[in-house]
């Protein structure tokens, strides 16, 4: 249900005052999201079906064939298939509205406690805005409430946000410190402030409004917040004033619909019916002045014993109501199930998706599910991906790997291997037990050398894990004496401060201006003055601390792009020593922190304190005051050194995107890291390679910079770049993608995109970046994301796919034509925006190479055998008009139309659609090239869809001319002539039956009992069905009903129309067998070479064993930097607010055999896509 954000300007609540609230007419607590009840089903349902252009035409044929003078069938040859499709659709919609009903009724009939002169118990639905509720522990937060007061010290409660944004992290928020005492019932039921506040809205992050409360006002925060789908943790109890309702809520605020996506094969399915309707007009144009013409030449000499009859008065009137007869007869050239048909298959597909158990990742108990049935197909078609770096490519578990302290380097695992006759030893892992009993069992770290300069007391060392024991807004559970539970808002934060607790400085916990540790065994408690908070612009966070000595110290950690420029000038040399050891680290693709301090005076805390208060209480531009405050103090550092954390990439990461790139699918890395590590990770997963010298790197910062870059790079054909010390040169003469595609990858910055991605640049950006093997985009903000695929999608008529794990992704998933969501370490909010969801990355070769390219290849086999059949059956209505005076008489019986479509031919396609299958699962990994059919949309367009007519058409000639031409002169054995209505429409219709499931048991390619029984089984139900309406039996009972009684047992009987079906049969199918044997001979597609190699195989060995994995890239050094924060929680603390790749050769050969077909269609395709520059001067 679509929220929309209220009219109001403000809003004003008055606590423990209904009757004053009530004049707003603010929204009650309850919430439907479902869209009918039981008055409002049926018309609503039925409006919103008619909404379907096709429902809409079927119900006008409808109506046609209920006026006498036009129809020739009778009403239920339509009104059946629409009554079913209609049904199954209204069946689907009120079980989806059920299920909504029964969450919303389970929801608002949740229980809570009201805080009046008695408390009262209530129901969710019954809160009113207002009311002030009582939550204890492990409860669902129910409404936007203000925090009042809590059971925990300083008014403080713990939240977690996961049904909001996904995070499982613990959240601290904190009540106002006036209101913070009311802990009391009476006191709580007497308070009667009034806040006045912003109207509903759906940031999340954000809330702003002011407390009037004994004649003084309190401003108020998205931290004096709890949001409707918090859940309150480890806090007894807290009370808060509802300030926004049921539909206003945040929660509510945020679940509009998602964008609606459409497959490519959609929008051109539209065409297409479009087209066939412009062609049933047309014949039905040319039979109504055939039935003028002959009614004005021919007709009229029968008039005297055959009128017309009324309101006909005249041939061109009859013309005129002949048009909308053939209209009727004609429209099942546009099937109505052909709809219906699309989405069982469809959902087929998507239950194939959720049961593939090589897609279920058992480490986190989590299978693969496809949240939407619309795309299946789409997936078969990707040519772009788009991902996100980390928890995507990496696996977001994060441990401390190496350090760098007062220019010594620690965690360097080279250095300690022993040498032993030649031979090198693994270092063993530290057991930090006997040294500190407070150590995580978990933590691994191998370098000993470290551990003996903490013990034997060196003060850069001491000071290093200090910082890091201090420096962060972790919160800390002791469940049990010594068993610490860190609860850390990022995976880097964790591994820090995890660190330091191994290494003797254990952080205990916190109140709002303390911090508690144990050093080196010696419990030590900080006075916390200040924290100056993360964010994205300042890309670092300090503290500022009063030991117990009374000295005063700001720690901070933060980039090195940012913090090494604060630094006093006598930490030169050390800072060139640093900066080595980071430009090492990164080499090895490890997120780095520098780390520094400084000793802060008395008079100078107190003067900046003074400063920092001042700009903390501003009303107006407050963040810009904060962000000077603290770029003031944070100056003249001196530096202690970095720290190096790994975040792993995910297994089978290099597998999978080898065996991508093979397919010809693109991948570009969207990351919000640094450059140098993105390029590292580039090349740890294969992404770039080390023969790959041509990296072309933008990053300029100026909009001159980056189109000179640009354009310099084209009109010298080679552009030299330096990166880590390592001259690139990069070769630019390109004018297609197939021609360069593997010669060079790109690298550009967040602030240089932000330049390309103007309309004057975009062009050009593109025309180099899908030129290229690789891009990797750094820095880039979540808009940017979203903005680099829209910029695909617009330029480049290709299939997008976008992969996240975490919210910042969200908007890229959405922008995507296929978003895909990945279960990690960062929240479900990527998974809730998703229409595809697992739980590693590797899982996306499975995805597209054998679900997709499955998926894409049944529905253009379906499709194409869909209406091949429909035109078989019904242009042989048109064929017969021109031998029945262009009367609107049909060919078949009016029973067999009816179930043509829904009973004999529906289950053999349904099942080929379903099932079918070129090549094994394993054959479309090892081939990746079976892919690209898909990429250029050859298995179905609007070449192959008149193909399809054509031979559908032919079908029609030979199914009417055939029986036509024998039966014209047959005679019965008794010498009784067969040139009767009632033996050619049973000839006719027996003939098309087999050969329609003749031609569907030739399409198959992969047969199942499932196939067997439906492809047989509704041949035999046809002449079941058959003799059972042309009974004795049924005519008695219906003598007006059915007119065909005892045809099919007399035709059927007769030898020569049997002969008559087994040569229209082998008239349309030996054309069709002879050109496929043709085609596989002469010009067979890789899925035919792959298939026969299939057959070789089983019949002379086993099939080849998969190879070995790919090797690790050395040699290439990358530095890199990450620092994954976020910005709030350094005040509220301080204010309280507390793929295995399957057989290289086996690809080597997909891409050698029978590939030249497709190379030359894609150039093709180029050709029309990417026209080459005329002046080197500009790109295209």
């Amino acid at each position: 249900m679509t929220h929309f954000v209220s009219a109001e300007e403000e809003r004003r609540v008055r606590a423990n005052d209904r009757e004053y609230n009530e004049k707003f007419q603010y929204a009650s607590n309850c919430i439907m999201t479902s869209k009918y009840n039981i008055v409002t089903f049926l018309p609503v349902n039925l409006f919103e079906q008619f909404q379907e252009v096709a429902n809409t035409y079927f119900l006008f044929l409808l109506i046609l064939q209920l006026i006498p003078q036009i129809s020739s069938l009778s009403w239920f040859t339509t009104i059946v298939p629409l009554a079913l499709v209609l049904s199954i659709t209204a069946v689907k919609d009120a079980t989806d509205d059920y299920f909504r009903h029964k969450s919303d009724n389970q929801v608002n009939n949740r229980h809570l406690l009201i805080i009046t002169l008695i408390i009262q118990v209530l129901s969710w639905m019954n809160v009113r805005v207002g009311d002030i509720i009582k939550l204890e522990n492990n409860q669902f937060v129910a409404a936007d409430l203000l925090l009042l007061s809590s059971s925990e010290p300083h008014g403080l409660c713990y939240i977690e946000t996961a049904e909001l944004d996904g995070e499982t992290n613990m959240k601290v928020r904190q009540s106002v410190s006036v209101t913070s005492e009311l802990g009391d019932q009476n006191n709580l039921a007497s308070f009667d402030g009034e806040v006045v506040c912003e109207p509903p809205n759906n940031k999340l992050d954000r809330f702003c409004g002011t407390l009037y409360w004994r004649d003084k006002k309190y401003n108020l925060t998205n931290q004096n917040m709890l949001l409707r789908g918090c859940v309150l943790r480890n806090t007894e109890a807290c009370y808060g004033l509802v300030i926004f309702a049921g539909p206003d809520t945040k929660l509510m605020q945020n679940s509009g619909r998602t964008k609606f996506k459409r497959t490519s094969i959609d929008r051109l399915m539209n065409t297409l019916v479009l087209w066939i309707f412009g062609f049933l007009v047309c014949m039905g144009v040319i039979l109504a002045v055939g039935n003028a013409v002959w009614e004005r030449e021919v007709g009229s000499l029968f008039q005297s014993y055959l009128p017309w009859d009324p309101p006909v008065d005249n041939f061109l009137f009859s013309a005129f109501l002949s048009f909308w007869s053939y209209v009727i007869i004609l429209n099942t050239v546009v099937p109505i199930s052909l709809y219906v048909s699309v989405e069982v298959i469809r959902l087929g597909h998507s239950y194939f998706i959720n049961w593939d158990q090589q897609m279920f990742c058992s480490q986190c108990n989590t299978a693969a599910e496809a949240r939407t049935t619309t795309l299946n197909e789409e997936l078969g078609q990707v040519e772009y991906i788009f991902s996100d770096k980390t928890g995507t490519l990496t696996q977001n578990i994060m441990s401390f790997n190496k350090c760098s302290i007062n220019g010594q380097t620690y965690g360097d695992l080279t250095r300690l291997f022993v040498l032993l006759s030649g031979e090198a030893t693994d270092p063993l892992r530290l057991d930090f037990t006997p040294f500190n009993p407070l150590a995580d069992q978990d933590f691994c770290f191998y370098d000993d050398t470290l551990l003996e300069s903490v013990k034997v007391g060196d003060s850069h060392t001491h000071e290093f894990f200090r910082l890091l024991s201090l420096c962060h807004t972790v919160m800390s559970e002791e469940k049990s004496e010594g068993e610490l539970v860190y609860k850390a808002q990022s995976p880097d934060e964790g591994a820090l401060v995890t660190a330091a607790r191994n290494f003797g400085f254990v952080f205990r916990s916190r109140t709002p201006g303390t911090i508690t540790t144990t050093e080196m065994g010696r419990p030590v408690t900080y006075i916390l003055l200040a924290i100056l908070d993360f964010n994205n612009i300042r890309k670092r966070m300090s503290v500022i601390v009063r030991n117990p000595e009374g000295r005063i110290r700001l720690y901070c950690k933060g980039a090195d792009t940012v913090l090494l420029e604060r630094l006093h000038p006598c930490n030169q040399e050390l800072m060139n020593i640093t900066s080595d050891h980071l430009n090492e680290y990164a080499a090895d693709g490890l997120r780095t922190l520098a780390l520094a301090y400084r000793d802060v005076s008395e008079d100078e805390w107190e003067t900046w304190s003074e400063s920092h208060r001042c700009a903390d209480k501003a009303t107006n531009c407050r963040d810009d005051r904060l962000a000077a405050a603290y770029e003031e103090i944070e100056q003249d550092m001196m530096l202690l050194g970095a720290t190096a954390i790994e975040d792993k990439l995910q297994e089978g990461v290099p597998e999978t995107i080898a065996v991508l790139s093979l397919a010809n699918i693109k991948i570009w890395v969207l990351t919000g890291d640094k450059q140098e590590t993105a390029v590292n990770i580039g090349y740890s997963c294969k992404m770039l390679t080390d023969d790959m010298t041509e990296v072309f790197i933008i990053s300029g910062h100026t909009v001159q910079s980056v189109r000179q870059e640009l354009r310099s790079g084209h009109r010298s054909g080679q552009l030299h770049v330096r990166l880590s010390g390592v001259s690139v040169s990069l070769h630019l003469g390109i004018h297609t993608d197939k021609e360069h595609s593997g010669q060079f990858a790109l690298v550009i910055n967040g602030h240089s995109l932000a330049h390309a991605l103007e309309a004057d640049m975009e062009t050009e950006f593109v025309s180099t970046a899908c030129a290229c093997k690789a891009v990797i985009c750094c820095r880039v903000t979540p808009l940017q994301k979203a903005q680099v695929v829209e910029l695909i999608k617009k330029h480049k008529k290709a299939v997008t796919l976008a992969i996240g794990d975490g919210a910042n992704d969200v908007s890229m998933i959405k922008s995507a034509h296929i978003g895909v969501g990945i279960s990690g370490q960062e929240g479900i909010q990527a998974v809730l925006a998703s229409d595809y969801s697992f739980a590693q990355f590797r899982f996306l070769q499975r995805l597209l190479l054998v679900h997709g390219r499955w998926s894409y290849l049944r529905m253009c086999r379906f499709l194409c055998y869909f209406f091949y059949k429909n035109f078989a059956f019904t242009m042989v209505h048109f064929w017969f008009g021109f031998f029945c005076g262009f009367s609107a008489q049909t060919v078949y019986d009016q029973y067999f139309i009816t179930l043509y479509n829904i009973v004999y031919t529906s289950l053999p396609v349904l099942a080929m659609g379903i099932f079918d299958q070129d090549v094994p699962d394993k054959r479309s990994l090892e081939y990746p090239k079976l892919y690209e059919p898909g990429q250029l949309n050859l298995l179905f367009n609007k070449r192959e869809f008149f193909i399809c007519i054509a031979q559908g058409i032919y079908t029609s000639v030979v199914l009417f001319f055939v029986p036509f031409a024998v039966l014209s002169d047959a005679t019965q054995s008794t010498g009784v002539p067969l040139a009767d209505y009632q033996t050619f429409a049973v000839t006719t219709a027996t003939a098309l039956v087999i050969v329609v499931s003749v031609q569907i048991a030739l399409d198959t390619g992969f047969w199942t009992v499932i196939n067997h029984v439906f492809v047989w089984g509704s041949l035999g139900s046809y002449f079941t069905i058959m003799f059972a309406l042309h009974s004795q039996t049924l005519f008695r009972i219906f003598p007006n009903q059915f007119h065909f009684v005892g045809s099919a047992q007399s035709t059927l009987l007769q030898p020569v129309v049997w002969l008559t079906i087994a040569l229209a049969t082998a008239i349309c199918i030996v054309p069709v067998l002879a050109f496929r044997f043709l085609k596989v001979d002469l010009k067979p597609q890789l899925s035919d070479t792959v298939r026969y190699t299939q057959l070789v195989r089983q019949k002379k060995r086993k099939p080849i064993g998969r190879s070995g994995r790919l090797g690790a890239r050395g040699g290439s050094r990358r530095s890199g930097y990450a620092f994954a924060h976020q910005e709030g929680f350094g005040e509220l603390i301080t204010s309280g607010k507390n793929m295995r790749l399957s057989s290289l050769a086996l690809a080597t050969f997909a891409s050698r055999h029978s590939s030249s077909w497709i190379d030359t269609l894609r150039r093709k395709k180029h050709t029309h896509t990417h026209t080459p520059p005329s002046d080197t001067s500009q790109i295209v």
